[in-house]
């Protein structure tokens, strides 16, 4: 069996050596493929594998129909809208991804962004605390669970928004649930977005959503570029002076952002959520373990295609 790590932007070192200590205990052979650019590089590295770990790396129809062999991709990490789902069960691929693994990873950078805004940006100027304001978790997740264990030791007072998570398991945490997305909005000074991009959520997060907050919201957005309705938010920043947004997914319009919004506006260069040491390892270390189990023992607990 040959296990392909397809990585444009690859594994840390000590992270490769965790994942082909996983695969060569098993008996597998492992390949590499980083920082590869060129599409025609990933297909001709697909040809004749039987399991992939991939990053943000696509997985589309033409990746799938040149690897004749493969069995499994896993990507590393809790997105997984970089792979085609109803190409791969067409090619009767199973697709997992490894959740929770970067979640405290996304949360730390979530309150990052949430201090940089609050304290206008360390330009200098008096900004506020984020002790005693409300912070919104949309999507009460693994990343959303890690916000909220986080946001206990600042002293905010808590509310989260899931339509598929019960109402108990949030406020078991000390967390207070609300009965919609707008109530979440209307109530909090900070929301945090954690929804995952789907048909449902694409551009959701919109003028009048958004328009609900309290004077001097702050959106943070560490999730999707795709849910943010880019045309939308600006101009609702445009009429509302006092809303910051704060992301770590560059947005199409970044420079209209930026040349409009100096001051409320940060985003990251490249989506940084995951890009700790501790996530690149747990993260790629439970992608082999995962496609060892699925070729020794056939376990598809992380499944995520039909």
């Amino acid at each position: 069996m040959k296990v392909l790590v397809a990585t444009d932007k690859p594994f840390a070192k000590v992270a490769v050596d965790g994942i082909r200590k996983e695969i060569e205990a098993a008996g597998y052979e492992l390949v590499l493929l980083e920082k590869y650019g060129e599409k025609a590089k990933l297909l001709a590295a697909v040809e004749d594998v039987d399991a992939i770990i991939i990053r943000s790396d696509v997985i589309d129809a033409e990746v799938l129909d040149a690897a004749k062999r493969l069995k499994i991709v896993v990507r590393a990490g809790a997105g997984y809208d970089n792979v085609d789902l109803a190409a791969a069960t067409a090619h009767n691929v199973c697709v997992m991804n490894t959740p929770g693994q970067n979640s405290n990873a996304v949360a730390e950078l979530a309150f990052g962004l949430m201090v940089y805004a609050v304290r206008n940006f360390y330009n200098g100027t008096s900004g506020s605390e984020l002790k005693g304001k409300k912070l919104g978790i949309h999507a009460y997740g693994n990343v959303g669970r890690n916000v909220a264990r986080v946001a206990k030791g600042f002293g905010m007072e808590i509310y989260a928004y899931d339509a598929f998570c019960p109402k108990e398991v949030i406020e078991k945490d000390g967390v207070k649930a609300v009965d919609s997305v707008e109530e979440l909005y209307k109530t909090c000074n900070v929301v945090s977005l954690h929804i995952p991009a789907t048909p449902e959520t694409k551009n959701s997060i919109n003028y009048a959503l958004v328009n609900l907050m309290p004077k001097g919201g702050v959106l943070v957005n560490t999730a999707r570029k795709e849910v943010i309705n880019e045309a939308e938010l600006i101009q609702l920043m445009e009429e509302r002076a006092d809303l910051k947004y704060m992301t770590d997914i560059m947005p199409a319009a970044n420079e209209e952002f930026v040349s409009k919004f100096a001051g409320r506006y940060f985003s990251t260069p490249k989506k940084m959520g995951a890009q700790t040491a501790e996530a690149n390892i747990n993260a790629g270390i439970a992608a082999a373990q995962q496609i060892v189990g699925f070729l020794k023992d056939g376990c598809e607990k992380f499944r995520v295609n039909k």
